[in-house]
């Protein structure tokens, strides 16, 4: 009986020690992940800013929708991974693009473009059919709207790495913590016996 008393204060002062420091580690995993991730995909954005304020100001300064997008090979939304550039005018129409998906010119929603303002550049993710997703940003000038995109195949692939390897840095984590808080509640000092009662 004395035996059995012994191990489930053995598990309860393990379990004591396991449990706030494996909430600890799973925190902190998480906030690693979480940082990691929007640092991936906040920089997926970076040459999509540069190319549309880039374009933008060439429109603004006169030169023809076709120059600003130029005449090398059209990007394919679905195998490329370039970055592209579509120009649009008040009425959401295409004036020039060297994107294409499925043989057609591809437009996001009109919401994507309305939403951008002079001071403050549209940033979305655009999905514009299934397994095809873009990292867009979009900004105005005079008579329209520029949206500069790229494929996010490459961040996704290194966010899954970087999910995998926050799990399984988690789960190391939690095993050491049990094997550290079994060894501590083991070497946690023994009570000093009861003293026998006076008569």
């Amino acid at each position: 009986m004395r035996n059995r008393s012994a191990r489930i204060t053995l598990g309860r002062r393990a379990l004591a020690f396991f449990v706030p420091a494996a909430v600890l580690a799973t925190a902190l995993c998480g906030l690693v992940y979480v940082e990691v991730q929007q640092s991936l995909r906040s920089g997926a954005n970076d040459p999509q800013y540069q190319m549309a304020t880039d374009a933008a100001a060439q429109l603004d300064e006169g030169a023809a929708p076709a120059s600003v997008v130029g005449s090398g090979r059209a990007v394919d939304l679905a195998t490329s991974l370039a970055p592209f550039v579509i120009l649009f005018d008040h009425n959401h129409s295409i004036l020039a693009t060297n994107a294409t998906l499925d043989g057609a010119q591809p437009a996001p929603p009109h919401g994507v473009l309305d939403a951008a303002r002079p001071s403050s550049p549209n940033v979305v993710t655009w999905q514009p059919r299934l397994g095809v997703r873009i990292a867009t940003v979009t900004v105005t000038w005079t008579d329209g709207t520029v949206l500069a995109g790229r494929s996010l195949q490459q961040v996704e692939v290194r966010e899954t790495n970087a999910e995998l390897i926050a799990g399984l840095i988690w789960l190391a984590s939690l095993v050491a913590l049990l094997a550290a808080s079994i060894a501590a509640s083991w070497l946690w000092p023994a009570a000093p016996p009861a003293a026998p009662p006076a008569n």
